[in-house]
């Protein structure tokens, strides 16, 4: 559907990839039109992508480049608003941006990933041991439910010290900032909640601070408040424990999803022709766990290929998902899962100053939890056709609303195993 000359965009992300292939045909941007009426460049094309993401003449601060939210023309009650208004290295630009990052990318060293490893292994083990547990009546299992999304929630809130009681009002804020499709009035209300427990965990950590990264950002806030002001470490903490896990929980997903409707290339993973290490990166590439990455500013007038030119002040629309699939790069099998493709470059971890600082923990834990759960369970197989797999509502994250599977050999629990 077009809003005059822009793309409205389908805030329940129903067909991301078909979608993204309309994008890729419009050149190198189309505008966009995206929830409540907000106006982007959405970037599609691999190339002219990778080029504006190290481009110095773009931004992530809004207030500084964005005319839109400058002029007020940004309503309050704007359903995504908190993935603009937040002030983190998300959203900040030049020495701001290397500030903030400075202060968590220590925690993501080599070093520092590697020393989870033992910690990733243990949370894989435990959730494997429960899906044994409820398989054993011959029952399916949701493999999104029970090892794609706690797996990385439990790292991540672990790394960070949260809470065992604070886990499950965490899991319910983030799951609405990536449902697109909520009404603003909730969207709001969903942001003053996710406030309010961000606030009562740095308030807990200042009282009874652990060994964790919240008690380490307090304690640099206490030190030097101009490295870290109050409000940057409340929507720091809501950048690592929101944003930070969403794309592991569908790398995940989509990488036992794909080797579950491929199974001759599980075969051959299983043979060790290919590595777990293919798999991530084709699956990345394939299924760009966050479709849409709202957003960018244009600093000044960016001439880009086809004689478009984005307008100082106007917003960009990093479109992962469409770029991942783009024939330019990956020819005309593009839009297939396939291990034996020499060329899996992606973005789906974004590109230059703004990459994702948790990616190695990303495809650490991916790492340890794939071939932990086709080791312990040889005989998954999908307990449904996969085009009865249903997808979230939103085009901000792509993932499964649930992966039934069944664990046991087929004489045991029936059926065989679903295939594409």
């Amino acid at each position: 559907m077009t809003n005059g000359d822009a793309l409205v965009l389908d805030a329940c992300g129903t067909d991301i990839h078909g979608e993204g292939a309309l994008l890729r045909s419009a050149g190198a941007a189309r505008l966009v039109e995206l929830p409540g009426g907000v106006r982007a460049w959405a970037i599609a094309d691999a190339a002219v992508l990778r080029r504006l993401l190290t481009d110095p003449r773009v931004s992530k601060d809004p207030g500084r480049h964005w005319a839109a939210w400058r002029e007020g023309r940004v309503p309050d009650d704007w359903p995504l608003r908190i993935w603009v208004s937040v002030r983190n290295m998300f959203t900040t630009y030049g020495a701001d941006h290397r500030r903030l990052r400075t202060l968590v990318a220590k925690a993501f060293t080599p070093r520092q990933v590697e020393a989870m490893r033992p910690g990733v292994e243990q949370v894989a083990t435990g959730l494997l041991d429960r899906i044994e547990r409820t398989a054993a009546s011959g029952q399916p299992v949701d493999l999104r439910e029970g090892y794609a999304y706690p797996l990385p929630v439990e790292v991540i809130c672990r790394l960070f010290g949260v809470p065992a009681d604070r886990r499950a009002a965490m899991r319910s804020v983030v799951d609405t900032i990536f449902d697109t499709t909520v009404t603003p009035a909730r969207a709001q209300a969903n942001a003053l909640e996710l406030y309010e427990i961000m606030r009562g965990l740095v308030a807990d950590k200042t009282a009874d601070p652990g060994d964790d990264l919240t008690s380490a950002l307090i304690t640099a806030h206490a030190e030097d408040a101009g490295r870290l002001e109050a409000d940057e470490l409340v929507d720091t903490l809501i950048l690592m424990l929101t944003a930070g896990h969403e794309t592991t929980v569908n790398l995940l997903d989509h990488a036992v999803t794909a080797m579950l409707t491929h199974p001759e290339q599980l075969a051959a993973v299983c043979r060790g022709e290919y590595s777990w290490s293919a798999v991530i990166e084709e699956t990345l590439r394939w299924q760009a766990p966050v479709p849409y990455l709202p957003l960018r500013y244009a600093v000044e007038d960016i001439a880009l290929d086809d004689g478009i030119v984005v307008g100082a002040g106007d917003a960009i629309l990093a479109a992962y998902a469409a770029a991942g699939r783009d024939p330019a790069e990956h020819g005309v099998s593009a839009d297939e899962f396939d291990l034996s493709r020499e060329d899996t470059q992606h973005l789906a971890f974004g590109h230059g100053v703004h990459f994702c600082l948790g990616a190695p923990l990303a495809r650490l834990e991916a790492a340890i939890a794939l071939p932990a759960l086709f080791d312990r369970f040889p005989d998954l197989r999908l307990a449904v056709r996969p085009e009865e797999l249903a997808t979230i509502p939103s085009f901000l994250s792509n993932g499964h609303i649930a992966i039934p599977a069944l664990v046991g050999p087929p004489e045991l629990s029936g059926g065989g195993r679903a295939t594409a």
